[in-house]
């Protein structure tokens, strides 16, 4: 995919493309009860994670710019924030749910 220029029609319509198929793919898998279980959730990750990466490059052009390294420390910067504020969320809850609701 280095071959696409920066930002091309080309290049958008093939990172829409190629959402669209992940995503109908992940669709479809689900609605067709395909796999469950670890399988199913393993292959929603790949789909999921797939999809990430090809509007990372595609969309975002993340990498492709000659200052591709400060481009991706301030993305993995920003993960790591939204790490931190999604696995600080789920623990609040956690510890309100055992502390608040009723022992049964």
């Amino acid at each position: 995919m280095t071959d696409i220029e920066h930002g091309s029609f080309k290049s958008y319509v093939l990172g829409f493309t190629l959402c669209i198929l992940l995503t109908l793919v992940a669709y479809f898998i689900v609605v067709k009860n395909l796999m469950t279980g670890l399988m199913l959730n393993i292959s929603l990750f790949i789909l999921g994670f797939s999809q990430a990466w090809v509007q990372l490059v595609l969309f975002l052009h993340l990498g492709k710019e000659s200052k591709s390294r400060s481009n991706l420390l301030i993305f993995l910067f920003m993960v790591l924030i939204l790490a931190i504020i999604f696995i600080g969320s789920l623990w609040i809850m956690f510890s309100l749910n055992s502390r608040v609701m009723p022992k049964m």
